[in-house]
């Protein structure tokens, strides 16, 4: 992992044309100072997702903007991993959504999937959510950080906060979906404490390592 440390005010690109992760960003950023633009914002292409692993996904995001915008670049790639559906949707979470991303039809072909199955009881629906950031410098370098998050999906769908799969994932050990969940009680973290979302805990091992307090 390359050696990469930020700076208070440190111009930085969120790779993503994603407004509800890009408002996740925001909100994880905040405490830190930097100046923040979107590749959206930039009207940065999305480049194709051909990695075959969460890491190159990110990886490929994130070095793309940077190398584009010649600012450092955040981005992450996540999906939920469903035991019963052999890790499916994984890496393709957003495209089970269609191009349209609805993911209350990505949501359904899960339950349906999980039916055909005969995965009814929440035993037989264990699923993790997982999300990979990579932080990349103009020059190449990046450095990768993963956190998961395990829990079980829940059929009907519970919530209207969040988006993507969030109203049908219930965290391990609580009886709330994300999508019944405020942001802050998702992603709220601090030293030593890495927070309840993928996201969240990802994004305190990318704080450890590369941002200063």
């Amino acid at each position: 992992m390359a050696d990469l440390r930020l700076a208070r005010g440190q111009q930085l690109v969120i790779a993503t044309h994603n407004a509800g992760k890009l408002r996740e960003f925001e909100a994880l950023l905040a405490p830190f100072g930097f100046e923040l633009t979107s590749a959206a914002a930039l009207g940065l292409d999305e480049p194709t997702e051909t990695g075959r692993s969460f890491a190159d996904n990110a990886r490929l995001k994130a070095l793309a903007a940077a190398r584009a915008a010649d600012r450092w670049a955040l981005a992450d790639d996540s999906g939920v991993t469903v035991d019963a559906l052999d890790g499916a949707p994984g890496i393709y979470t957003a495209r089970w959504a269609g191009p349209d991303r609805d993911f209350d039809a990505a949501m359904l072909k899960t339950h349906l999937a999980l039916v055909e199955k005969g995965a009814m009881s929440p035993q037989s629906r264990t699923a993790a959510f997982v999300a990979v950031l990579c932080l990349a410098a103009p020059d190449g370098r990046d450095a990768t950080f993963e956190g998961r998050a395990p829990g079980i999906l829940v059929w009907p769908p519970r919530g209207a906060r969040g988006f993507g799969f969030d109203p049908m994932f219930q965290p391990e050990g609580h009886t709330r979906t994300f999508g019944e969940m405020s942001e802050d009680e998702k992603h709220a973290w601090a030293p030593g404490r890495p927070g309840l979302s993928h996201r969240a805990r990802a994004f305190a091992k990318f704080v450890e390592a590369c941002c200063e307090f």
